[in-house]
């Protein structure tokens, strides 16, 4: 059809050349199953898809739930261990009381009704705040009651605040904002000191290497937060600190690898300076967890590695053992020897340990008679160190939490019964418990119980710590999922 044709019609001749010939109307155009498009797949899980069903177990006895963010730090009263501190993700600290363990699970089976059916099961409430501690602008990450009483507690975060909130009654139930300080961008730890002598004194340590030691007295108007100490010689971020069991040294590592013990009442200097310059001490990566004994310190980081130091003595044990050796008589010149040596080795590198393959993030030492040091790695392990046989290797859990990070190990405190028990906790979400006695060859590694509630493995709800004084008869923990739960653990 020629153009001049009155009748012709463009649009027509375009439809035509459009349609598909016949030998092409068959052809099969594959699909291409590598890139679907987001739309498909939404609609797909819209549609109902059969999803992988998640059986959660949760063996708590009660909650708190206030948090809107992970859980990072926990700390418990010294005089009432019931009274819990909490802070987190969300820029707030909260207290609460977790004696409050009454509330039934909402798995348990409630009491048929007249009718002889059952009742659904009711949700349990959530434990309630006793105070809500705010004021910060990025997370807390560190919380502490201070020694012997509790009479304060304090929060810092990652804004740099250092909080003290006094207690206003003697249950200890309410609390008042008492004053604050910012000397530093970042707080990654605080630390009570059990001094009997500086009663409510903590130490923190900051991302520029820092070190500060507070005294919190609210009859101190001008000053109710004192600097008693400031120290300046880690070159990296401070990553942990923990007192002498007298309170009278306190040991900081970073992680420039360097270990400072601070004579903080004393001196105000250094008794103990090892740094990553000395190869023996050398940890390539750093350092990120400390314990300390009366007479040891030992230093965790990364690689597995473990460095335990001597620690200086004090001057009238010194003077109360060379007595007892000059007399000669008995255990006590025994007594006096081993402490001289024990002095003599103040500052020296007692063992390079190394039985872990990650970074040891916990170390812990287990209260007389028992000799043990454990350390919980980033590689799922726990391993056992016997403090009075060189440090050899008593036993090593491989699969302590599986494949995932040993956050915390911790000994239980108790005076009559229970010492033996180490307790654990992992980014898999679960708390276990161990019995630290025997050899190597005890049955399943000498576990004992867990108890499972957060989310954990892999699916952001991993324990990021716990408390577990008073005793050991109750943990409570701090999870990545925002809640903090309570367990009974009653220790036969």
């Amino acid at each position: 059809m020629s153009s001049s044709d009155p009748h012709h019609n463009p649009s027509e001749e375009m439809e035509e050349d459009d349609l598909l010939a016949a030998e092409d109307a068959d052809e099969e155009i594959p699909e291409d199953e590598d890139h679907p498009m987001d739309e498909d797949m939404d609609e797909e899980e819209d549609m109902g898809e059969p999803q992988e069903e998640i059986q959660l177990q949760n063996d708590s006895a009660a909650h708190f739930d206030a948090h809107s963010d992970s859980i990072f730090c926990i700390a418990q009263h010294p005089s009432r261990p019931s009274i819990i501190v909490t802070g987190g993700g969300d820029d707030v600290a909260y207290i609460f009381d977790a004696s409050t363990s009454a509330v039934s699970s909402s798995s348990d089976s409630p009491a048929p009704t007249a009718t002889g059916q059952p009742q659904q099961p009711v949700e349990r409430a959530s434990l309630a705040a006793l105070a809500k501690l705010d004021g910060h602008t990025d997370s807390v990450n560190a919380v502490t009651f201070t020694y012997p009483r509790g009479d304060y507690v304090v929060t810092a975060g990652l804004d740099g605040k250092l909080r003290a909130y006094a207690s206003t009654d003697s249950s200890h139930k309410h609390w008042s904002f008492l004053s604050e300080t910012s000397e530093v961008e970042e707080i990654n730890w605080v630390s009570p000191s059990p001094n009997p002598q500086h009663e409510n004194v903590v130490a923190l340590g900051a991302n520029d290497g820092s070190v500060w030691v507070y005294q919190i007295n609210a009859a101190d108007k001008a000053s109710p937060l004192t600097i008693v100490q400031a120290f300046y010689l880690h070159t990296a971020s401070c990553t942990a600190g923990a007192w002498t069991p007298d309170g009278n040294h306190l040991a900081t590592v970073s992680e420039d690898g360097s270990l400072y013990v601070w004579d903080v009442f004393g001196t105000g200097s250094t008794v103990v300076s090892l740094t990553a310059a000395d190869q023996r001490f050398e940890v390539e990566g750093g350092l990120y967890s400390v314990a300390c004994t009366a007479s040891l310190c030992a230093v965790g980081g990364a690689g597995g590695n473990i460095k335990v130091v001597g620690l200086p003595q004090m001057a009238d044990q010194a003077k109360k053992t060379a007595g007892k050796a000059k007399g000669g008589k008995g255990a006590g010149a025994g007594a006096g020897a081993g402490q001289a040596a024990t002095a003599a080795s103040a500052g020296q590198i007692l063992a390079s340990l190394q039985a872990q393959s990650d970074g040891v993030e916990t170390l812990s030492f287990s209260s007389p008679p028992l000799n043990l040091l454990a350390a919980g790695s980033v590689d799922g392990s726990i391993a056992l160190f016997d403090t009075a046989h060189r440090f050899a290797v008593r036993r090593h859990i491989k699969e302590a939490h599986e494949e995932y990070a040993v956050v915390k190990v911790d000994f239980v405190r108790n005076p009559t019964r229970g010492g033996w028990i180490l307790t654990s906790c992992g980014m898999d979400g679960v708390v276990r418990r161990w019995d630290a006695r025997g050899g190597t060859t005890a049955a399943g590694q000498g576990f004992i119980q867990e108890w499972r509630g957060h989310r954990g493995e892999g699916e952001g709800g991993g324990v990021l710590g716990f408390v577990q004084g008073g005793g050991g008869n109750r943990i409570v923990t701090a999870g990545d999922d925002g809640v903090a739960l309570v367990f009974k653990a009653d220790i036969a």
